[in-house]
């Protein structure tokens, strides 16, 4: 059974096996946890980047997948990529959300990491309502079937991390 853990903070500051990115299709870095990422973990993600989208991910990385690159300078194995999707009230994307956790899982469990630590996918500048990214969040995670044996949700402010705690209450 997968444990879950809430942290408020920097998801770059964690030491951990693997920290998941909410990345832009791009792969080449951005604003937010992205540029966090790429800023702290230093060139070598980016250069994992690149090889990607050179080998096998020419239109970038669709919304709801994830891949892995190197670590760089983090205190991680590797950087789990994910692209959330952006929120739209005429549209139900929760799928889309729900994917992001789940095929972040499957690629760590491929990886062999056991701790994992994820951002509040989409929340941000995509739009998500805090409350219902939490509660799809908590929801798929609790769902996974994974070997992963601790995932941490790391939560930039205290808004972010009372919606989490509610959905884990």
């Amino acid at each position: 059974m997968t444990t879950i853990e809430l942290v408020r903070g920097d998801i770059t500051r964690q030491s951990i096996d693997a920290i998941v990115n909410a990345a832009n299709s791009s792969l080449l870095g951005g604003g937010g946890v992205d540029g966090a990422i790429h800023r702290r973990g230093g060139p070598a993600i980016l250069e994992d980047c690149r090889r990607l989208r050179a080998a096998h991910l020419g239109k970038g990385l669709p919304t709801g997948q994830a891949v892995a690159t190197t670590a760089g300078d983090l205190d991680a194995r590797w950087v789990i990529h994910t692209v959330g999707p952006v929120f739209s009230a005429s549209e139900d994307r929760s799928g889309l959300l729900a994917s992001c956790y789940r095929e972040s899982l499957r690629v760590a469990g491929e990886l062999g990491a056991r701790t994992v630590a994820f951002p509040a996918i989409s929340t941000g500048v995509y739009g998500w309502p805090m409350d219902d990214g939490a509660r799809i969040a908590v929801e798929t995670v609790r769902a996974a079937d994974t070997a992963v044996e601790e995932v941490r949700f790391v939560l930039f402010d205290e808004r972010a991390y009372e919606a989490f705690a509610a959905r884990l209450g």
